[in-house]
């Protein structure tokens, strides 16, 4: 499993992914709004994406957003978005999408990676947990809708 950063020779194919990425969280699927999404990203370099790549086909990506903490006085990276094609699951790909980021993280002197899933997402979790991500019982979570 190759994983690599995207450019933009891959807006369609991370277009794709994004957009059955958000359906899987609920939302409707809309291709033209998932490539201008990701188009942005990618030309205005404001998050990272790496995609995992099969022979010649993506398979999976994960997105990361920079953040930082004041108390570490550090950069963060938000690991927003990790999916993987589900006929590519169990193969390696999401783990290596998180190698990726963390290796990513490690280069930019970050002080960690952070994420959020579904409380339904166990089998995610599992790989979170396996990799070395720590369940947060310290802190809750508060979103106020703008």
């Amino acid at each position: 499993m190759e994983v690599i950063q995207a450019t933009e020779l891959h807006l369609n194919e991370v277009a794709v992914l994004f957009d059955a990425y958000r359906s899987y969280y609920d939302q409707a699927p809309d291709f033209k709004g998932a490539l201008a999404f990701i188009t942005d990203r990618i030309t205005k370099q404001d998050s990272k994406i790496f995609v995992a790549l099969e022979g010649e086909e993506i398979v999976g990506f994960t997105q990361l957003y920079p953040i930082f903490t004041s108390v570490g006085m550090k950069r963060g990276w938000l690991l927003n978005d990790l999916y993987v094609l589900d006929e590519h699951r169990g193969k390696g790909a999401g783990k290596a999408l998180i190698a990726a980021a963390t290796d990513h993280g490690k280069q930019t002197d970050a002080a960690w990676l952070m994420l959020q899933t579904y409380i339904a997402n166990t089998n995610a979790q599992a790989l979170y947990e396996k990799v070395g991500f720590k369940k947060d019982t310290n802190s809750y979570y508060y979103y106020k809708p703008l």
